[in-house]
């Protein structure tokens, strides 16, 4: 017995200690889940950071071995600065007897602003002109586009999502009193809709601010200006309003610069290009679905995306916004340089001229219509075609968007299940038997803008943008502000199309308006795109295997676009946006004669000279005549000629056996000359 009893309480011994053990268990369970919380806590922004210095990008480059070297006459001709524009330089600043702003102003301007990322730039330089010629107090704009989105972050609402708030007050300070609010009396009687309202037309004229909205100002101390398409100012002004055009420069150029975040994370992006020692080419597509569809290059694709483009031209035709038949003749209208070049098309271009198939090309613009699938065939042609998803991460982008709320899209809601007391009473009282089943409920079309549009086979309506549509738009702005960025600063810059949804130049030409102004001598490609397509029809049927006539033909036509392409942009362009060609009114040009080699021959070099085209362009201040930036070293005919014969060979691997049945016409001794000759100068006399 003594021995059972002892059994038994070794038992209850044994179970006692596992009871301990157990407790102290869960106790230290619940002390290292308080712990890991707690540390979780104080370090979110630590890991960030450490995440945001290890940031893994999708991008792997691949490079050939290659001499990027300045003595390389194929990379000069690539890659050099255009010489017959490096005495050109930014000059935006007032005259002397530029007076600062008044004291007493005639009143407040409050302005909406409505459209794209380019259309904001241009309105917002416009209506600081404007204040300035009323000699008003400018409210900070407001920048519709952020304002009528949901959920995007309240901590950079309206201007400030887009710009430097603090930046662009005190830049302006000598120019115009602006102001980031209303005074609480204007303020209550602009929300009771009391004080005047104008819709002002694109391109309106000093007369119609001077004689319709300045009268209105006076009386009532504030008016509103709703502007929607763009520049609300005439683009060509008076010369006597020139200070006006170097103005919009100032603001343009200087005064409107990006928030930080989103400062920071182009600067990322621009040192990951080029932490690589390689130059880049920035590409703008310019493929909307609205500049499409306004142009009528709806056959330009062969899907469902014709019957997209198709929907937007009849809606645009509906609402008069386009004048024209509903069908057009697309092969025409892109024989007469009236729609965009495909990326095809653009890399057969830059492999002709010479540029190898490693050269680092960044995608931007937002986003090609017509999907991934359309630039296909341009990353068949080139390893290194980048943009800024690949260049950038997801929790990168999430500082720049901001804290944002989690949208739920009320089509992605399951409708509420019914009860069952009323299932049992709808089906007693639902009359005699048997009864048919009821139709299917109807369900919303999920639909999503780059993938399959449901509804285009079903409706002549295009459904209503959704909330996550909505808050994309705003995020659009911001793409297209790090794609702004980045192609300012690339070595290169081509596009496909300069036109936007309402026949105004697009972002593509502000960005070549902003090179030109920086970096006049950059290599910025003014395609025309009649000829372009004339050069293409000869070899429609051979595209990837074209003669060395058709690529001696297409460098011509390149290095014309370097500056006679600056030419027709200017025709074209500056009528409806100044900021898309500032020059002559925010240049000068600087005495370059004592920086000529001594070696130089005795005929004037073409390099020297100022396009006829470009107006009359003043002479920059005596201290800026040092920082000229013409190169020294001259480029032989030799080297030209050895070069351009050479380039023949880099288009798609055409063999050496090939070149000499081919360049036979071009060795021609006079049409060599003739076409260094055009080499050094950048383009035609």
């Amino acid at each position: 017995m003594k021995w059972v009893s002892t059994k038994s309480e070794g038992k209850m011994l044994f179970k006692s200690k596992l009871k301990w053990v157990a407790l102290a268990g869960l106790v230290l369970s619940a002390l290292s889940l308080f712990t890991h919380f707690l540390l979780a806590k104080h370090t979110y922004g630590t890991i960030s950071e450490y995440h945001s210095s290890v940031t893994i990008i999708s991008w792997r480059p691949k490079f050939k071995k290659s001499d990027l070297s300045t003595n390389n006459p194929s990379n000069r001709r690539l890659w050099a600065p255009v010489r017959r524009l490096e005495s050109l330089h930014p000059h935006a600043n007032p005259s002397g007897d530029y007076a600062a702003p008044e004291i007493q102003s005639t009143g407040f301007i409050f302005v909406k602003i409505r459209g794209g990322f380019h259309e904001i730039r241009n309105a917002i330089s416009d209506v600081v002109a404007v204040s300035r010629l009323l000699n008003a107090t400018l409210v900070i704009p407001e920048i519709q586009s952020t304002t009528s989105s949901k959920g995007i972050s309240t901590q950079f609402k309206s201007f400030p999502y887009l710009y430097n708030e603090d930046q662009f007050i005190a830049a302006l300070a000598k120019d115009v009193k602006i102001v980031k609010t209303l005074p609480k009396n204007l303020k209550g009687a602009r929300r009771k809709k009391e004080i005047p309202s104008f819709k002002v037309p694109h391109g309106a004229s000093p007369y119609y601010y001077l004689h319709h909205v300045l009268p209105m100002l006076t009386k009532h101390s504030v008016v509103e200006l709703l502007v929607s398409s763009g520049g609300c100012l005439q683009s060509i002004l008076p010369p006597h309003l020139v200070e006006y055009q170097k103005l919009r420069c100032r603001v343009a150029f200087h005064a409107l610069r990006f928030r930080e975040e989103v400062q920071n994370l182009a600067i990322k992006i621009l040192n990951r290009l080029r932490a690589s020692g390689q130059p880049f080419i920035a590409y703008d597509p310019g493929m909307t679905r609205d500049a499409l569809a306004y142009y009528g290059c709806e056959e330009l694709f062969q899907d469902v995306h014709t019957e997209l483009i198709m929907h937007r031209r009849a809606w645009m035709i509906k609402r008069r916004l386009l004048k024209g038949n509903l069908s057009s003749d697309s092969a025409e209208n892109y024989r007469n340089g009236l729609c965009p070049l495909m990326p095809e098309e653009i890399g057969i271009l830059l492999r002709a001229y010479g540029y190898s198939s490693d050269t680092i090309i960044y995608i931007s613009g937002g986003e090609v219509f017509g999907g991934l699938k359309k630039l296909i065939p341009l990353h068949a042609m080139f390893e290194n075609v980048v943009d800024r998803t690949s260049l950038s991460s997801s929790m990168e982008w999430d500082k720049v968007y901001g804290r944002e709320t989690n949208l739920v899209d009320e089509y992605s809601v399951a409708p509420p299940l019914a009860n069952l007391d009323m299932k049992t009473k709808s089906w007693k009282t639902s009359g005699p038997r048997p009864r048919p089943l009821p139709p299917p409920p109807a369900r919303p079309k999920m639909y999503n803008v780059e993938g399959w549009w449901g509804w285009v086979a079903e409706s002549d309506n295009e459904p209503e943008s959704t909330i996550v549509e909505l808050r994309t738009n705003a995020h659009r702005l911001l793409w297209e502000a790090i794609d702004y960025m980045v192609s300012i600063e690339a070595d290169a810059f081509i596009t496909g199309f300069d036109r936007d949804g309402k026949g105004n130049p697009n972002l593509a030409s502000l960005v070549a308006g902003h090179r030109f102004y920086q970096s006049p001598a950059s290599r910025t490609y003014g395609l025309d795109r009649k000829e372009i397509a004339k050069l293409f029809e000869e070899i429609r049927d051979s595209l990837y295997q074209p003669n060395g006539t058709w690529i001696t033909s297409l460098h011509k036509q390149l290095r014309r676009s370097l500056t006679d392409g600056l030419l027709e942009e200017s025709k074209k362009s500056k009528p409806l946006s100044f900021l898309s060609f500032p020059v002559p009114e925010c240049s000068c040009k600087v005495d370059d004669s004592t920086k000529r080699p001594v070696n130089a021959s005795s005929s004037p070099l073409p390099h020297s000279e100022i396009p006829v085209f470009l107006g009359q362009v003043d002479q920059c201040p005596a201290w800026m005549n040092g920082h000229s930036s013409s190169q020294s070293r001259e480029e032989t005919e030799e080297d030209n000629e050895k070069d351009d014969s050479a380039s023949l060979g880099l288009f798609f691997g055409l063999s050496n056996d090939n070149q000499e049945g081919e360049i036979g016409d071009v060795s021609n001794k006079e049409e060599a000359l003739v076409e260094d000759q055009e080499e050094l100068e950048g383009g035609e006399r």
